[in-house]
């Protein structure tokens, strides 16, 4: 600090010569959650113009308190960041700073992936001169009808709130704002705050008082007690009701309050991709995954509802099956948020998810669903864990490659204490939907799969989140060569960092799933599959996934079987470092218990007779949904 700067906070004590990099520091550093942790756990950076000679100078002052990390690519790290605060249930989080242009746009993909997921992640991308001085700076982006656009503006999409810091004073309003934004239930998602690389340079006078904030309080609704009532009327009118628990379940530490409301009701649960977790997998009312990607018995309960009460969940359409699932139940729904609670013409409930369910638990006093309705419930859940010890317990025939159900089944072998130890990691395509039929989860947060954003390239940077945030757990990403081509680059940070992951990699030559929804849609194999991609005079290359982990540092083998891929995992366990498996498998059989029809629309005419038949099928379905 400067001795101006020294001389003002101990001699007077009001204020605090700063620039306006080294106070946004200084402030995220200070602020402490009601346990005492910090709110964040540190900040990843790529350093570049727009951010080295600011932020980076300011980061390097408070490198002890506010850690810093380093990363290979913006998109990456801001993945990270995410899973960072997934994995904490929205209790902590991080922050990313990059340079202009394209280390700045970089992030979009990830703050949309933040927007669509409800999750907090703080941006803090540099850009260019607010004085205009140097106008046109390196890599800036010119629009020739407005002089004050810049390319940070293609995150104001994507940002819950958005803000560019033209002058220090600023940040006395927009840091409190940012700080309420990613802390609030309803309002929950990714902020940008935009730091021209001159106003970080600019020094201000800060009242001392400003870097003492309070401790932060994350806020949620509670419940107005005549939606309670309005709900409480609907569930007391139901004989077959049934439980959606989503995300919000998690975040809102709800997963007591909801294990004693369906117990207390005897109404079974069905989980979301980002619900899973909320009820231990061996819970005699877990009916298991719902939706396209989900498990019989959840969705035959579904169909057969009478009311659904959706607890924390965005309803999105792989949950409804494209809104055929439960069209013939009325639906109550619990939500933070005010857009998610009125989906689907619900009865709303805005409120946070615990004191909800308490609230409308207490109101519905000693009603129960139908004991038959319970007792189905019970029977087919436990069909549906005797299917998930099968599927994922198959021998695979000689000659055959396995499918994903194989390798899931492996690496819960490898450990008998995997569900309650084990968090699993992944993100798009055919994994999510096995993992979610067949993962077994002994307990919250041992299921991080992103499937709001379905984005691909998240799962090696989402589990070095993880994993900073969990180290005393076993953090195993599970990932399809496709993704792990996209982005792969943090796989060298986990190493760097000391945050071991246990990769295990699934190479079915090429985008395996979207072959399949291809064909599905009567579609050639085209562009998806190497083998059935354009190719020049040498072909395909043959891609050693193991030598190219150990090229990033980390250890790594290929197995040629589910037998050598169980030892395999023995050995990664136990090693002192990220640790890769590679393993063939086969692209063309999914799993096929379980599932839903997802609308994906066919054209409406073709010279191609596959895709003719899939059109008149996809007619016959859309057509029986009623609109």
């Amino acid at each position: 600090m400067n001795q101006r700067a020294t001389q003002t906070e101990t001699a007077v004590n009001s204020t605090i010569r700063l620039t306006a990099a080294q106070a946004v520091v200084r402030y995220l550093a200070a602020l402490r959650t009601e346990h005492g942790e910090a709110l964040f756990g540190g900040v990843f950076a790529i350093f570049g113009h727009g951010n080295v000679a600011g932020i980076g100078e300011a980061l390097y002052r408070h490198r002890d308190e506010l850690p810093t990390y380093r990363a290979h690519n913006e998109q990456a790290m801001a993945h990270s960041a995410i899973a960072y605060a997934k994995a904490h249930m929205r209790r902590r989080m991080m922050a990313v700073t990059t340079s202009i242009g394209p280390g700045a746009t970089n992030l979009v993909t990830a703050a949309a992936l933040a927007h669509v997921n409800r999750l907090p992640v703080l941006l803090l991308p540099g850009d260019i001169f607010v004085s205009r001085a140097p106008d046109p700076v390196l890599q800036q982006v010119e629009d020739g009808h407005d002089g004050g656009v810049s390319a940070n503006d293609a995150l104001k999409a994507v940002s819950r709130y958005f803000d560019r810091i033209v002058h220090p004073a600023q940040l006395l309003s927009a840091l409190p704002r940012a700080i309420r934004v990613l802390t609030d239930a309803a309002l929950c998602g990714p902020v940008t705050l935009a730091l021209p690389q001159d106003v970080q340079a600019m020094a201000y006078d800060y009242p001392a008082s400003f870097f003492e904030p309070p401790v932060v309080e994350f806020h949620a609704p509670a419940p107005i007690p005549r939606e309670i009532e309005r709900a409480a009327a609907m569930l007391r009118e139901a004989r077959e009701p049934m439980i959606v628990s989503g995300g919000g379940v998690l975040y809102g530490l709800a997963t007591d309050a909801l294990r004693a409301f369906a117990h207390k009701h005897g109404v079974p649960v069905a989980e979301t991709q980002a619900g899973k977790g909320a009820l231990a997998w061996d819970d005699a009312l877990n009916a298991g995954g719902i939706g396209v990607t989900g498990g019989s018995a959840a969705n035959e309960l579904a169909h057969a509802s009478d009311c659904v009460l959706a607890v924390g969940t965005r309803l999105q359409d792989f949950t409804t099956g494209s809104n055929t699932l439960f069209t013939q139940a009325r639906l109550v729904a619990i939500n933070a948020n005010p857009f998610d609670a009125l989906k689907q013409n619900a009865v709303a409930v805005q409120a946070d998810a615990r004191v909800a369910l308490d609230a409308l638990s207490a109101a519905l006093g000693d009603w129960r669903a139908s004991p038959q309705w319970t007792t189905r419930a019970h029977r087919l859940a436990n069909e549906w864990r005797e299917t998930v010890a099968h599927v994922t317990n198959m021998p695979v025939a000689d000659g055959s490659l396995p499918r994903e159900a194989d390798v899931i089944g492996a690496v819960q072998r490898s450990d008998d204490e995997s569900p309650a130890n084990d968090i699993v990691v992944c993100a798009a395509g055919t994994l999510p939907a096995d993992l979610q039929k067949l993962w077994r989860t002994g307990k919250p947060g041992g299921y991080h799969v992103e499937y709001g954003y379905s984005c691909m390239g998240y799962e090696i940077a989402g589990g070095l989140g993880v994993k900073l945030a969990r180290p005393e757990r076993e953090v195993i990403v599970i990932v399809g060569d496709g993704s792990y081509l996209m982005m792969n680059s943090e796989l060298a940070s986990s190493v760097m960092l000391g945050a071991k992951l246990i990769v295990v990699l699934l190479d079915n030559r090429g985008f395996g799933c979207i072959n399949r929804l291809q064909q599905a849609c009567g579609g050639a194999p085209f562009n998806n599959l190497i083998d059935d991609c354009k190719q020049g005079a040498l072909g395909a290359p043959e891609i050693d996934f193991a030598m190219h982990a150990r090229a990033l540092g980390a250890l790594s083998e290929q197995v040629a079987g589910i037998d050598e891929l169980q030892a395999a995992m023995k050995r990664a366990r136990a090693a002192d470092r990220s640790y890769l498996i590679s393993i063939d498998t086969d692209p063309a059989r999914p799993t096929e218990e379980g599932g839903w029809w997802w609308e994906v629309a066919v054209p409406e005419v073709s010279d191609r007779a596959a895709v003719v038949v899939a059109r008149e099928g996809y007619e016959r379905a859309v057509k029986a949904r009623g609109f």
